[in-house]
């Protein structure tokens, strides 16, 4: 696997949808490249991020009745 292919990867990693032998090829990858680990590290604080800043607020009762009338 090469840099391309790992980065290429990395967001399915993250979400637990690669199937195992991905990962262990993707593991066995950042295990040697430095550069592939680091932008892990950064797509893994994203979206952390992204979670706690998202992930945690409703949306106001009347826009939530609004949605569901429409979905309706």
């Amino acid at each position: 696997m090469n840099c391309k292919d790992c980065v290429e990867r990395l967001e399915t990693f993250l979400d637990r949808e690669l199937s195992d032998a991905e990962v262990v090829e993707v593991k066995r990858h950042m295990d040697e490249c430095g550069g592939c680990v680091q932008r892990f590290e950064f797509y893994a604080e994203l979206k952390r991020l992204i979670f706690h800043s998202c992930g945690q607020e409703r949306a106001p009762l009347e826009l939530r009745d609004k949605v569901g009338k429409l979905l309706a």
